[in-house]
């Protein structure tokens, strides 16, 4: 089972502060809408996205179908055999993704010590 990309969601207190930041850091800009209060970043491999205001705490993130620069991933595990494959192992599940779809859906979990997982299919 692929899970895909990794990154880490930061909730953030203030966005232009966090990214500039993460600039100094070596982080450039990937993707997202500072108007929306969200930028994902980028340094090497390493991915991180800063939301203001969108959840509570930092998020483990998984994008099934992405490679770590966002590009498209053949073959890939389909975030409902994901689904599948956890709750046959007894994994309680925070919110599901309909199993009658396909396509773009997300699953969240948390760890055994609290931490949110979100798996994230955007193809």
């Amino acid at each position: 089972m692929k899970l895909g990309a990794f990154s880490i969601s930061l909730a953030v207190k203030d966005l232009a502060v966090s990214r500039a930041f993460y600039q100094n850091l070596g982080f450039d800009d990937m993707g997202g809408v500072p108007a929306q209060n969200w930028i994902i970043m980028k340094n090497g491999d390493t991915v991180i996205g800063l939301f203001q205001g969108m959840f509570d705490s930092n998020i483990m993130t998984f994008n099934p179908g992405w490679d770590q620069s966002a590009q498209p991933v053949d073959p890939f595990t389909d975030i409902r055999d994901v689904q599948k494959h956890l709750k046959s192992e007894g994994v309680a599940l925070e919110a599901e993704a309909d199993p009658a779809t396909s396509g773009p859906a997300s699953l969240m979990l948390k760890d055994p010590d609290g931490n949110v997982i979100l798996i994230d299919q955007h193809r």
